[in-house]
């Protein structure tokens, strides 16, 4: 038997680390930080989920509860009004093995945290064909009959959404599961173990689960690499006409779903010169045109090819944000913005793409240290230009 194998990307690694680094040195899990916690350094703005909201903009961003340190919870709760669940529900966590019993444990406490500080929630994912963790061999889930994996997934699936129903604003329901390449007629991945042991109705179906098991819950297709050549050399309109074909079947057999999620994984390097923004809005466009609601949910932004010097690589980085977005909040379809975590001190990217120079990556709006950075500015002066629409979700939070 072989291990399972995590084929882009292998955050679960940095997260189990951290979360044995907190369990042996006895890190604490609050709500928000303690008495005598040290105070957040300012941004001289509104904080982030408010300047959103004036535009009818959700701003969130993930978290997960080996991150829930004395200070970047506090970060978190002032900043976000929207909780993606980074790692808590996925399988390493809920079913960390064939034989486990489902622990909602961690689960449970990070949408606590959620809704103690009056954070709208989405949870991610039930269907994905990684996130499995050690527990899980190959053998395990590619050897599985089509009735074995039926009833594995859909059980999995049946539970969970139960057991989270009316606590859950959306369920990211299918990740990743389109490809321009290894795909059948319609677009849908064929490498991968839900594929080959069901075929392409698992999507259909686990769509139809969310539905009937928490029907308030927006429903959620989740796809990477549409901006421009992404890391692996993938270009981005083969993979838009292949999410795009693979969405209209399921819209053609009444597939119950409701938005779809881009995930803003972008690449500093060269950014403005590679990114097609007119293919990008007409992409957007047609999405919208299905009356599809979108939500950019995982916003980092890669710094490879970019020099050490944190000057100049925070300027490049920001640029990125601030070109990636002033074309994308155009698009009125765009309802909420999420980022894939605040801070540098939690990036999948120093575990999965580590610097070659050594330096820490820094993607994200906040230092290590939690100080704003230029990303952080160009956030929120997206956020100031962009035009008004409809907000998605009602927030409660600040009220």
């Amino acid at each position: 038997m072989t291990e399972s194998t995590v084929s882009r990307r292998s955050l679960l690694v940095g997260a189990a680390a951290a979360a044995a680094a907190g369990v042996a040195s006895g890190v604490a899990a609050p709500a928000v930080a303690g008495t005598g916690a040290p105070s957040l350094p300012p941004t001289g703005r509104a904080p982030l989920w408010k300047q959103a909201a004036r535009k009818g903009i959700v701003f969130g961003s993930s978290i997960a509860t080996w991150q829930l340190d004395k200070g970047y919870p506090r970060l978190h709760a002032r900043e976000a009004g929207l909780l993606f669940t980074e790692d808590d529900l996925l399988w390493y966590q809920l079913k960390p093995s064939p034989d486990a019993p489902l622990n909602f444990g961690p689960g449970d406490q990070i949408i606590d945290f959620a809704e103690s500080n009056k954070q709208l929630t989405i949870g991610a994912h039930l269907a994905w064909d990684e996130g499995f963790g050690e527990g899980w061999t190959d053998d395990d889930l590619w050897g599985l009959s089509r009735k074995e994996a039926r009833r594995l997934l859909y059980g999995v699936i049946r539970k969970q959404v139960a057991h989270y129903k009316g606590r859950m604003n959306g369920w990211i329901v299918a990740n990743e599961v389109t490809d321009p390449e290894e795909r059948n007629k319609h677009g849908f991945r064929t490498n991968v173990p839900w594929f080959s042991t069901i075929g392409p109705s698992y999507v259909e179906k686990s769509f139809h689960l969310a539905e009937q098991g928490d029907p308030k819950a927006l429903r959620i297709i989740n796809e990477f690499g549409f901006e421009t050549v992404n890391e692996w050399g993938d270009r981005p309109e083969p993979r838009r006409r292949a999410f795009l074909k693979a969405v209209d079947w399921l819209l053609d057999r009444k597939v119950p779903v409701q938005a779809v999620g881009i995930q803003g994984h972008l690449l500093a390097d060269g950014f403005g010169r590679k990114f097609d923004e007119r293919g990008y809005r007409g992409f957007l466009r047609e999405i919208a045109d299905r009356d599809l609601k979108i939500l950019i949910t995982e916003l980092d932004v890669l710094d490879e090819g970019l020099p050490r010097n944190i000057v100049k690589r925070d300027q490049a980085v920001a640029d990125t944000y601030r070109r990636y977005l002033d074309v994308t909040l155009d698009e009125k379809a765009v309802k909420a913005v999420v980022a894939f975590g605040l801070t540098d001190r939690y990036t999948w990217l120093d575990e999965d793409q580590p610097r070659e120079d050594g330096g820490h990556r820094r993607p994200l709006a906040f230092d290590r240290r939690l100080r704003p950075k230029p990303a952080y500015t160009a956030i929120s002066n997206a956020f100031k230009h962009a035009p008004e629409r409809r907000q998605l979700w009602k927030l409660e939070k600040g009220r």
